[in-house]
């Protein structure tokens, strides 16, 4: 894990760059965990939720957008990202 927080706005701008959304928005949810499993006591870079809607997710099910997703964070969720929820519509 890396010492340096993953942000909310490093995971949207590696969404929008990768999946280019209608609409996005990462919210840091960390705070809400402190003390369970996978936090890193800072209250922030390990909790997030995802609100996505692409082009791309049209005609894809549920598991395929969240694998879409997930691959356009594989470079990010190993720095100390512990729990990502997503809600990803197709447009």
């Amino acid at each position: 894990m890396s010492d340096a927080s993953i942000t909310a706005g490093q995971l949207e701008a590696a969404l929008r760059e990768a999946l280019q959304p209608e609409a996005c928005a990462v919210s840091d949810d960390s705070s809400q965990h402190a003390g369970h499993a996978g936090s890193n006591g800072t209250g922030s870079g390990t909790h997030f939720s995802v609100q996505i809607k692409a082009r791309c997710f049209n005609g894809l099910t549920h598991v395929q957008r969240h694998r879409l997703v997930y691959d356009a964070l594989r470079d990010l969720i190993p720095q100390g990202v512990h729990a990502l929820a997503i809600k990803a519509e197709p447009v």
